[in-house]
């Protein structure tokens, strides 16, 4: 037995290339990114980034590190909280994402005494970003988008010509901003607080209203009719019509967006030679020769967010174009997982931001977790619950065949897991050789256990 999962794909070198980045990937999280701490360990956020932040801590709990480090992930999660609130830092806008890591954490791990603790730190830290950043004029949430800290992922206005901060809130007007990526974390959030507060023996019934408000707000401010997309943010100007890639993502995830608009936003996405962008198009300062920084640039954790989207949304060959190229930038960069890529070239760039060239960083935790999460919850579909894990896979035709997922730990057991076929459409389960009635794996489940699937 192994003292990590272990990916064992069918013949062929497209399943080879996932199976190398698989253990790429397990190597970045495990060995490189996870950093003593007197007695315990957390995640740091990569190579460059010595600790951990709000955002990347949730996103890497959420996206693998609950799962695959559970100890772990858990000390990071509390890591960044002071005083029983999510840390209180300049870079509100993203603070709420930690809701949805800790809440993914709870029921990964089944840790209650965790969760009725989240549920204490994420209620006090909502009930200060409602009472400063919420815009009861309109419903929304104020600030900035989710991946975009540095200014070069805003058009002009809010950027400032001949502003040398990178900054974002540096720049005038970005504050008052109400975008897209950072209202659909939000709506996760409340839904995540509903759960919580419930698992906590609290009264939940201010987070469905307030996250079905949320959700209309998006939908009546945030959606344009004419193009039948969502845009990227309101601002002073109306609805500024980029195509922001991790907002929507999250909004199909989420459920912001009905099966039908789900739909028709994977199938209107934009791809550059590798892959989905942070914002597309370019914005008039940069250029295919010099790309934004935050903008038209590939960043692994946002193309996995968009490829989960694609999962959820039941489109397994969007989701496998993203699982490959995410594939092909790593496997290009020797297997090492940077933070971004240029999006025509494949080539290991940061991009271009108030008016020079940036670092891309290497052993970028998020990348990692963006590839395992593509393997754990897109290809075998592992869903998370509080009695155990529902199984859907997403096996994309350029995937078909028999996948393994070896000695994969969850709470008291440990899962092989197989996947025989292709397509989203679980035909049958069987859990050590016995058929099951419904797709799922109990969490009661102690000791070694064989769950076999079959898709079409």
């Amino acid at each position: 037995m192994t003292d990590r999962p272990v990916l064992v794909p069918p013949a062929g070198v497209r399943g080879e290339n996932l199976q190398v980045c698989y253990a790429a990937a397990l190597h970045n999280l495990l060995d490189v990114n996870t950093i003593p701490d007197g007695g315990s360990a957390y995640v740091r956020a990569g190579g460059g980034y010595s600790d951990p932040w709000t955002r990347d801590a949730a996103i890497n709990a959420w996206h693998a590190a609950s799962l695959l480090s559970p100890e772990v992930a858990g000390y990071t999660l509390l890591k960044v909280c002071t005083d029983g609130l999510i840390a209180q830092d300049i870079q509100w806008w993203d603070q709420i994402i930690w809701v949805i890591g800790a809440r993914h954490h709870r029921l990964v791990t089944g840790d209650t005494a965790f969760g009725a603790e989240a549920f204490r730190i994420a209620s006090a830290s909502l009930e200060i970003l409602r009472r400063d950043r919420f815009d009861a004029s309109t419903g929304l949430y104020r600030g900035p988008s989710l991946m975009q800290d540095g200014i070069a992922g805003f058009p002009e206005p809010p950027y400032q010509p001949g502003n040398p901060s990178s900054f974002v809130l540096d720049h005038p007007g970005a504050a008052e901003l109400r975008c897209l990526s950072t209202n659909a974390v939000y709506v996760g959030a409340l839904g995540a607080l509903e759960q919580l507060a419930a698992d906590a023996g609290a009264d939940p019934a201010p987070y469905p209203a307030q996250r079905a408000e949320l959700v209309a707000a998006v939908n009546e401010h945030l959606w344009s009719d004419e193009s039948e997309q969502y845009g990227y943010f309101l601002g002073p100007d109306g609805l500024d019509p980029h195509q922001e890639t991790a907002g929507l993502a999250l909004a199909v995830e989420f459920g912001i967006a009905g099966p039908e608009r789900a739909a028709g936003l994977v199938a209107g996405i934009h791809h550059e030679p590798f892959g989905v962008v942070n914002v597309w198009p370019h914005f008039p300062r940069f250029d295919a020769d010099h790309p934004g920084r935050h903008n038209a640039i590939c960043w692994p954790m946002v193309m996995g967010l968009w490829g989960y989207a694609a999962a959820r949304a039941g489109q397994a060959a969007e989701f496998g174009r993203t699982v490959d190229d995410l594939v092909r930038l790593f496997r290009s960069s020797g297997d090492e997982l940077f933070e971004l890529y240029n999006a025509t070239t494949g080539e290991v760039d940061g991009g271009w931001q108030v008016g020079r060239q940036w670092e891309s960083l290497p052993h970028q935790t998020w990348s990692a977790t963006a590839l395992l999460r593509l393997v754990h919850e897109g290809l075998f579909g592992l869903k998370f619950g509080a009695d155990g894990i529902t199984l859907r896979p997403t096996v994309p035709p350029s995937y078909a065949g028999e996948w393994s997922l070896r000695s994969l730990r969850y709470r008291a057991a440990t899962l092989d897991i197989t996947v025989r076929g292709e397509g989203t459409e679980v035909r049958s389960v069987h859990l050590d050789g016995q058929p099951q009635d419904a797709p799922h794996v109990p969490a009661a489940l102690s000791g070694h256990h064989q769950v076999d699937v079959v898709v079409s």
